[in-house]
């Protein structure tokens, strides 16, 4: 894909590196030319331009790349201008940077495909990696519910799936059951062959090498997670 990025400060520099990274051709713009200079042999082209400036914006290929992000958070007048010359030019696909709720709420009003709150993000993962340490994996679907994967505690193992009554009393949905399964190599060396099941009986008895893939709310998976360590 192609990304245009304006705003290549901290944020927007490493999201062009990365993106650069996984093979997508990344066009990046910066008002400073010394922010330009840092990216313009790790990125496919930099602009030194003040995109404010409608007939400035007007120089980049708006209509020929798949999203333009706005990376800009701090200057709030610049983010939110630059946002309306971009609806203005009829650009499909844009993400903008929120620093804060009431730039959120304000950039919410143009009807933008993603805004993107870093710091409130970072913050959040933070807690969620002290609250979990590295015994769950998880990614958000929505702000508010996540889907889990980790494997069985050991105050679960030898309970029956029916037994655990998870959904009813932590509204916490399972969606399908990682089996352990024993099976040899042709050395015969014994190993953990790890299957994902949606399909499985209500009666099956959770053993030491299962694990779980739920669906819920993060709050009430802390709840449950908590009950069981």
């Amino acid at each position: 894909m192609k990304y245009l990025i304006i705003g290549l400060g901290n944020y927007g520099g490493v999201l062009a590196e990365e993106l650069t990274a996984l093979g997508h051709e990344v066009v990046g713009v910066d008002s400073e030319e010394f922010q330009a200079e840092r990216y313009k042999d790790k990125v496919a082209t930099t602009y030194v331009l003040d995109v404010t400036d409608e007939m400035a914006l007007s120089v980049l290929p708006l209509n020929s790349v798949d999203i333009v992000i706005v990376a800009i958070g701090e200057n709030f007048g610049a983010s939110v201008r630059i946002v309306s010359l971009l609806k203005k030019h009829n650009v499909k696909h844009i993400y903008a940077r929120a620093a804060d709720e009431v730039h959120k709420a304000v950039l919410d009003a143009f009807s933008l495909d993603r805004i993107l709150t870093p710091e409130k993000d970072a913050a959040r993962l933070l807690v969620q990696l002290m609250e979990l340490n590295a015994e769950v994996e998880h990614f958000s679907v929505d702000e508010n519910n996540y889907v889990f994967k980790f494997s069985i505690p050991s105050k679960l193992i030898g309970y029956k799936i029916n037994e655990l009554s998870i959904e009813e009393e932590f509204k916490i949905r399972i969606i399908s059951v990682i089996m352990g399964k024993h099976t040899s190599n042709i050395l015969g060396i014994s190993k953990v062959e790890k299957v994902s099941e949606v399909s499985y009986p209500e009666d099956y008895e959770l053993k030491q090498d299962d694990g779980l893939v739920c669906y819920g709310q993060y709050a009430d998976f802390i709840k449950f997670w908590k009950s069981v360590k």
